[in-house]
């Protein structure tokens, strides 16, 4: 028994009129969709102009405004509640989704438990790839990262997912203290909190992900420097340790250490093997930049956890009968 595509309402969240042409890609990509979807719906996130142009850009859609605090995650909890679909898929402003993408992600809504689904992100250059960027990190550019397996997973990939509207009629919507916002560092981790919340509220609920749908993810050139990777991976930490630290799962960053055995290990033994049997030199620094992303990420969740602590701490000793020289 196959899912009616007419139930699934399409968001994408905008906010930039630097992205104009992203924006069009990513919105055509959706109307070419076969079967076609029941609706598509863009969300602009607190930018009147980009707001105005794209109404008159694609009358025959809806183009909404963000009514949350700015932000992605105000955004896209906007294109929630505008929607009508009870599949509710996500793709980012800066995608290209596949004409089977979303015909691909409904085959596993056929099993009931399935509340979700995430597709294989595949870069698309905008500039030469750096030879020292390794494949285990691809993340940091919005993309699937190497050793990810088709199956069950924690959570999905917020910018090519497609979600039931069961997760947020019962678990509610993204943590609008999560994810990212402008001018700011490049945080995230709002859908992870997000499955980690559903999984707990929802008994059985299950998280897919197929790498035989692909979504093609623009990847720009000032996104290509050491810079921007030491940088995303720092704000990648402090994103994780506030999902630790407002979870209620037992184990909340277990998937996090499983892809450093299983992925970041090999990778960095690999790219040494590269250097030394294939005298790729490449390879050492792609291992050098695992060692790297690691280390810039967990020093932003350690930062994040001692900020916690300390504030914690600061707020313990103004509340009354606290004061240190009270008896």
């Amino acid at each position: 028994m196959s899912v009616d595509p007419t139930t699934v309402s399409v968001i994408i969240c905008a906010y930039a009129l630097d992205r104009w042409v992203d924006i069009c890609d990513a919105v055509k990509s959706v109307m070419l969709q076969r079967p076609p979807v029941g609706e598509i719906i863009i969300v602009v996130d607190h930018n009147p102009e980009l707001l105005s142009r794209l109404r008159a850009q694609f009358p025959g859609h809806r183009v909404v405004a963000n009514r949350e605090a700015p932000g992605l995650s105000g955004a896209r909890n906007t294109g929630v509640c505008a929607a009508r679909g009870c599949l509710l898929a996500f793709l980012d402003d800066d995608a290209v989704a596949a004409p089977d993408w979303v015909a691909g992600m409904l085959r596993h809504f056929v099993k009931p438990s399935v509340l979700g689904v995430t597709t294989r992100v595949m870069p698309i250059w905008q500039g030469p790839r750096p030879p020292w960027f390794p494949d285990e990190f691809l993340w940091v550019l919005g993309c699937t990262h190497a050793g990810l397996r088709s199956g069950p997973v924690r959570n999905l990939m917020g910018g090519s997912m497609c979600l039931s509207r069961d997760v947020f009629d019962r678990a509610g919507g993204f943590n609008g203290d999560l994810g990212r916002r402008r001018n700011k560092l490049p945080l995230g981790a709002e859908e992870t909190e997000l499955c980690i919340r559903a999984a707990h509220a929802i008994p059985h609920a299950e998280f897919r992900y197929d790498a035989q749908v692909v979504t093609g993810h623009k990847v720009k050139a000032v996104r290509l420097t050491w810079r921007y990777f030491v940088r995303r991976c720092y704000a990648e930490g402090l994103s994780k340790a506030q999902v630790a630290a407002i979870s209620s799962a037992a184990a909340p960053l277990a998937t996090e250490r499983a892809y450093v055995v299983r992925t970041l290990m090999p990778g960095s033994l690999r790219g040494v093997a590269d250097g030394c049997l294939r005298f790729d030199l490449h390879g050492f620094g792609r291992s050098f930049a695992i060692a790297v992303g690691l280390v810039s990420t967990v020093t932003g969740f350690l930062v994040c956890r001692l900020s916690m602590t300390m504030s914690r701490r600061g707020a313990m000793r103004r509340r009354p009968g606290n004061h240190p020289l009270r008896n």
